[in-house]
């Protein structure tokens, strides 16, 4: 069929391929509206690309969930809500996905994984979670807290309960270890993979482990800068945990007030 159009027409600008690369699903519920308090929650902790995405993920689902609706999908609010969370580079990489490339909140966050942690990552990490150890000098609690955050940044890393007790049991020192046994009251890996966890969690609660308790006692005489150093060291972890208990405080004000509206 020939072409009529002008060469000037022919010139202009396509009309066609602006469509969003999310397509969410028609909402018709009557008085559906997304309440500015919630949007300006979901862009408190933007993503720009440089951040953890596991954490960006945990942080707008337990945002979006305070957002009920009876005729409302939680997954559509999702959808409609999630480029409102993207800064920057990450931003610019939703834009340049193909238009209503994006059909199910589950597309969303498999692209949004894929291209911010892609396979290598989850290779590095679980090498880093299977040959975790504790390091000289290092608190009990210290490697407990290590080797979950090692877990946390990448939770698809595929292993059992029973596997990761075992990885950061065999992972101490004979100090630990032998701690770990007398909690027990015998064998440690004798117990149920629930109950060597809160074994495991009711140690870490104790602020130094066995062996940093006989390092202190080694050290005893050692020069008064390296006691101040570690006193300096004790102050900016309680600045820290202080901080931290603030902005979970704050969040939890924000998503109330939220609720409320």
């Amino acid at each position: 069929m020939a072409d009529n159009r002008t060469m000037a027409q022919m010139l202009q600008a396509p009309i066609e391929g602006y469509e969003d690369a999310i397509v969410v699903p028609p909402i018709n519920a009557n008085n559906f509206e997304l309440k500015q308090p919630l949007i300006n929650l979901v862009q408190s902790n933007k993503f720009t690309g440089r951040q953890d995405p596991h954490n960006h993920l945990r942080f707008f689902n337990k945002v979006t969930s305070t957002f009920r609706h009876p005729e409302v999908p939680n997954t559509s609010v999702k959808l409609l809500l999630f480029p409102f969370s993207l800064d920057g580079e990450a931003r610019d990489w939703l834009d340049k996905e193909p238009p209503r490339s994006i059909l199910t909140w589950d597309d969303l966050v498999s692209k949004f994984i894929n291209q911010y942690f892609p396979p290598s990552k989850t290779t590095y990490y679980r090498n880093e979670i299977i040959t975790f150890y504790q390091k000289p000098n290092e608190a009990f609690n210290e490697a407990w807290e290590r080797f979950k955050g090692l877990l946390r940044q990448c939770p698809h890393h595929g292993f059992s309960e029973l596997h990761q007790l075992d990885t950061f049991y065999n992972s101490l020192n004979s100090n630990d270890q032998d701690a770990l046994d007398s909690a027990a009251g015998g064998n440690f890996l004798d117990k149920m993979p629930q109950e060597g966890l809160a074994i495991i969690e009711s140690k870490s609660k104790v602020r130094y482990s066995r062996s940093r308790a006989s390092d202190s006692r080694v050290s005893t005489d050692a020069p008064l800068s390296n006691s101040s150093s570690s006193n300096n060291s004790f102050d900016m972890q309680q600045i820290a945990a202080s901080l931290e208990d603030k902005m979970t405080i704050k969040m939890n004000q924000m998503i109330d007030t939220n609720e409320k509206l």
